[in-house]
């Protein structure tokens, strides 16, 4: 292990497999996913969704345990921004302004060899920036 790298590497792994674990939820739930990891200079979104008429800006978090609190508590004010002004990047390049939209969360706990447990939280959070 140089410099830390495992632990980074297992965090990205981590991420990723909840992104997973998110969009296969989502399309139970017939929630469109449009668009994944989108990024700008302002942010990024994990998953940009249409529930109906309404886009989705989700924001997937995963963790292995409750040590550090619930994956949720990871979406502090400041990332709240950071994933509202990605928002507001992604509604204007597509001209969608005026559509309605909603901030999500979904949390995500991967104990060891058990079924993940995934929370949904729908209006997890208003446009802040």
């Amino acid at each position: 292990m140089v410099n830390g790298e495992k632990p980074h590497n297992d965090n990205l792994n981590l991420g990723a497999r909840g992104e997973e674990i998110a969009v296969a939820y989502l399309k139970g739930q017939k929630i469109i996913v449009v668009e994944r990891n989108f990024r700008c200079k302002a942010g990024e979104v994990d998953i940009v969704a249409r529930d109906g008429t309404t886009v989705v800006f989700i924001e997937v978090k995963t963790r292995r345990s409750m040590s550090f609190g619930p994956p949720q508590a990871a979406v502090t004010p400041f990332k709240q921004r950071q994933i509202s002004k990605a928002a507001l990047v992604w509604l204007a390049k597509r001209r969608l302004q005026e559509a309605s939209a909603r901030f999500d969360v979904i949390a995500i706990l991967l104990r060891d060899h058990a079924v993940p447990e995934i929370e949904h939280i729908r209006n997890a959070f208003e446009l802040a920036y």
